[in-house]
């Protein structure tokens, strides 16, 4: 695991960028994607940038159950606003929030993953050391699912909604083992809230109670903290 500081999240965008310009010159072909505050500074450098994602295909991490792609809230037009629009790829993937079947949609998703096996994954952390939608608890063996969200997780999310009782109580989530399947984890956390997640994350026990923990057992993740997010390393 390797851990760069930088200044703020604008540098942590680029450094992330040059990182994924770096794996696309060594022939990356599928990248993993991610929602939320975190990775929006990276999703601007490549829009700003003459890289060319068209061949390329993406997989996201989770998406609220209960939501249509074209609700503002949803992680589908997220991905649209904020990178879609301008640098479409030849197919990008995820799941569906209003499927009918949730465990049937689960199902497809972790067969998408399996076909399209992920060399590029993008990740943020939360305050309880989750990452995508694996909240404490859940076993580094889970593959896609719908998950139930905790307090705290909607309760962060809140902010994004006009009123708290909006905010989904179900995702879908890619598994703890499908995020490790990736061959590159980049994983970004700004901000003095995520530093116990972080220390925890880098040198805490690799345990279920802090999912991220296990990234110290991947073979290729770097880590990209401002220095708030850094201070208890």
């Amino acid at each position: 695991m390797k851990v760069i500081t930088v200044k703020d999240q604008v540098e942590g965008g680029k450094v992330a960028f040059e990182l994924l310009k770096e794996k696309l010159d060594q022939g990356a072909k599928v990248l993993g994607l991610a929602t939320g505050s975190t990775p929006i500074e990276f999703y601007k450098e490549i829009v700003a940038s003459d890289v060319d994602l068209s061949s390329l295909v993406s997989v996201n991490l989770d998406e609220y159950v209960g939501l249509s792609a074209d609700d503002e809230q949803s992680y589908a037009y997220f991905m649209k606003e904020n990178l879609f629009a301008e640098k479409p790829l030849k197919v990008s993937y995820l799941p569906n929030g209003l499927a009918e079947n949730p465990a049937e949609e689960a199902l497809r998703y972790n067969q998408i993953l399996a076909e399209n096996p992920i060399d590029f994954q993008i990740l943020g952390i939360g305050r309880n050391g989750h990452i995508g939608f694996n909240e404490p608890g859940a076993s580094f063996e889970g593959v896609t699912r719908v998950v139930d969200l905790t307090p705290s997780t909607i309760a962060a999310n809140a902010r994004f909604f006009q009123d708290e009782n909006q905010v989904p109580k179900q995702a879908y989530s890619m598994g703890i083992a499908n995020i490790m399947a990736s061959k590159t984890i980049v994983l970004m956390a700004y901000g003095a809230e995520k530093a116990d997640a972080v220390y925890g994350m880098v040198n805490g026990p690799v345990t279920e109670e802090l999912p991220a923990s296990i990234l110290q057992k991947h073979a290729d993740v770097v880590v990209i903290v401002d220095q708030a997010a850094a201070a208890k390393l």
